[in-house]
């Protein structure tokens, strides 16, 4: 039976890139794979097709040989046999490996990309919680950490070998880094279990870090906080995370900021609250007051007469940083009248003298409010 013509196996045209080859390719390969067609012959007779197919078009030499020749090109080799009389062979495996990660991504463990010196070797990254000031936060400060971490061992200086040795190829994977298993007719690479995906193995570990390349420590860092960061804002410091096992690159250190709440301010992203107490007094006849701020200084505050519990006053640019800008929030200073307790017999007697003189001008809040209540009464909602 004549073979079918590669580009219509995989119903593309003579010249098609390699990336749109590729997905012509892991389109009707995860059609046919076996394990979604279990017990179909056909299914996996097309696969094997498919991928006969894509093994000699992807690989510029053969494909030339192939668009010269044609299928006499590869006489004497069957689908995955060896050398034909062109000198060209098919590997199944390789084919199916180019496509391996799209179907099935890192399954096995280890991806298949990238060589096997460490690859795997990377240092964790770490995280450590920092509390603050809200004043802290305002200006910015520089502060002092401590990390329990893992650093790269002196001794061996990070390679795991004691002095006069070196690390040497794996004997398992003999330094690839990964090994080969036949899973039914085709095959498939995984980590090498004996080094870890390093390629290499120790013969003498070194005493201090056992081999590893990396010992643990606590370090000090210098960490830099800017002015406005808001509670939860995450700082990363490259490189500071734990050292890599056996001179792999080190991983990262996040710092994760919470901002401790203030005695008198509460803050609303870049803007400021501050609830200030003023006697009654105060809020009847007028007055000023003196609020702080967190930059240090004092503002005066001027309280108009009549003032009522709640009424908001707004300080410009008195607020928090805005983060990496020259931009400031706002102050918004929010008043409470405060009932006066304690009270002498003499303060009693005034404040009573100065309920009998009051009118629904001077309480228009509570005179408007009892209006309501008699008119309700009166009307339907009074019945009984």
């Amino acid at each position: 039976m004549s073979k079918r013509d590669y580009y219509e196996v995989l119903g593309v045209k003579r010249g098609t890139g390699a990336d749109d080859l590729k997905k012509a390719y892991r389109k009707l390969a995860m059609e046919t794979h076996p394990d979604r067609n279990p017990g179909n012959a056909e299914a996996e007779a097309r696969f094997k097709e498919i991928n006969e197919a894509y093994d000699v078009l992807k690989d510029d030499q053969k494909r030339a040989a192939y668009d010269q020749f044609g299928h006499a090109a590869f006489e004497g080799g069957r689908g995955g046999a060896g050398p034909g009389a062109a000198g060209f062979g098919f590997d199944f495996s390789s084919s199916f490996a180019d496509v391996f990660d799209d179907l099935f991504g890192d399954v096995l463990g280890g991806g298949r990309r990238g060589g096997g010196q460490g690859r795997n070797n990377r240092g964790a990254d770490l995280r450590h919680n920092l509390e603050i000031s809200l004043e802290d936060a305002y200006a910015g400060v520089k502060t002092n950490i401590k990390v329990p971490t893992s650093v790269q061992c002196e001794s061996c200086n990070g390679m795991g070998a004691e002095a006069g040795s070196k690390p040497v190829n794996c004997r398992t994977c003999n330094g690839a880094g990964k090994v080969r298993a036949q899973q039914g007719f085709f095959t498939i690479e995984r980590t090498c279990p004996t080094c870890g995906g390093a390629g290499r193995t120790i013969d003498k570990p070194c005493r201090p870090c056992g081999g590893a390349g990396r010992v643990t420590r606590e370090k000090t860092l210098q960490v830099q906080i800017p002015a406005g960061v808001e509670d939860g804002t995450r700082i990363r410091l490259t490189a500071e995370g734990e050292a890599g096992i056996r001179g792999g690159s080190p991983g990262d250190l996040y710092i994760f900021l919470s901002v401790k709440p203030h005695a008198l301010f509460q803050r609303e992203g870049a803007d400021l609250l501050c609830r200030v107490p003023i006697s009654m007094a105060t809020a009847a006849l007028g007055g000023s007051i003196e609020v702080p701020g967190l930059d240090g200084k004092r503002t005066k505050v001027t309280i108009p007469p009549g003032t009522q519990t709640g009424r908001q006053f707004r300080l410009r640019g008195k607020g928090m940083p805005v983060l990496r800008s020259d931009q400031f929030g706002e102050l918004y200073i929010q008043t409470f009248v405060e009932t006066p307790m304690n009270l002498t017999a003499k303060q009693k007697e005034l404040l009573a003298e100065f309920e009998k003189a009051g009118t629904a001008e001077t309480n228009p809040e509570s005179s408007g409010f009892f209006s309501k209540v008699m008119e309700f009464f009166a009307g339907d909602g009074g019945k009984s």
